[in-house]
């Protein structure tokens, strides 16, 4: 398999996920430039117990505003990046179908929380399903991508047979709070009826409210998952 990889990386030569540019023969093992690498940031140890936000340091509270104000139904979130450090990156990733990047992504991934995740004794690894003809139009669906990744590296088995997006939703972007949340009642749907999971870890590119995240995590607790946790490439930090 690694001499597959080389071949192919001599072949079709890999782009760093932060600058674009190709990379280097003897770089593709680290699967971005150094100088890029240093570009990165990565959400540190004071975070919000709840959603994984970066705490100010000044900060003694476990738990951001956001998560003192609202009930989430998942157990905990983890994020690997600070948002504006990674979110070009992370837009040509979704948009551009640089679909690569998702090898560094997973491989950060594991560095910073494939103990953590160890622990949890996760049963599956769930990315958040997109709306089938959303997902035509692009041509893949980037949580899939990164989640097929990282089911790669960490052995938790991949499941994207279980929850489906059963309908389209106004883009989340343009929506406040309260929007957000009535926009995803009734959107996802489990279409198993053999769930027996205990524990799952959901992925995403991006946590903002966690409302699509808590929307899924109805649909697996009603079923009988007991935990559900998140994992993101990327969030913002607390205000």
């Amino acid at each position: 398999m690694q001499v597959i990889e080389n071949v192919l990386n001599l072949l079709y030569p890999r782009r760093c996920p932060i600058c674009d540019e190709v990379l280097k023969y003897k770089e593709c093992k680290n699967l971005i430039h150094e100088e890029c690498k240093k570009k990165i940031k990565y959400i540190g140890s004071h975070v919000c117990m709840k959603c994984g936000k970066a705490m100010r340091t000044s900060e003694d509270a476990e738990y951001c505003d956001d998560c003192l104000k609202i009930r989430h139904r998942f157990k905990r979130g983890f994020s690997v990046f600070s948002y504006r450090s990674i979110s070009g990156s992370i837009y040509k990733f979704k948009y551009l179908g640089r679909r690569e990047y998702a090898d560094f992504y997973a491989k950060a991934t594991v560095k910073k929380f494939g103990k953590e995740l160890d622990r949890l004794r996760i049963d599956a690894i769930i990315p958040v399903p997109m709306y089938k003809e959303k997902q035509y139009a692009r041509g893949y669906n980037q949580a899939e991508i990164y989640a097929k990744k990282l089911s790669e590296l960490t052995g938790i088995p991949l499941r994207d047979d279980v929850i489906v997006r059963k309908r389209q939703t106004r883009p989340m972007k343009e929506l406040d709070l309260r929007e957000r949340r009535n926009n995803l009642k009734k959107a996802f749907n489990i279409v198993r009826n053999d769930v027996e999971f205990k524990c799952i870890l959901i992925i995403d590119d991006i946590y903002t409210t966690g409302s699509t995240i808590d929307e899924i995590a109805h649909e697996f607790q009603m079923a009988g998952v007991e935990n559900v946790y998140f994992l993101t490439l990327a969030i913002g930090q607390t205000t």
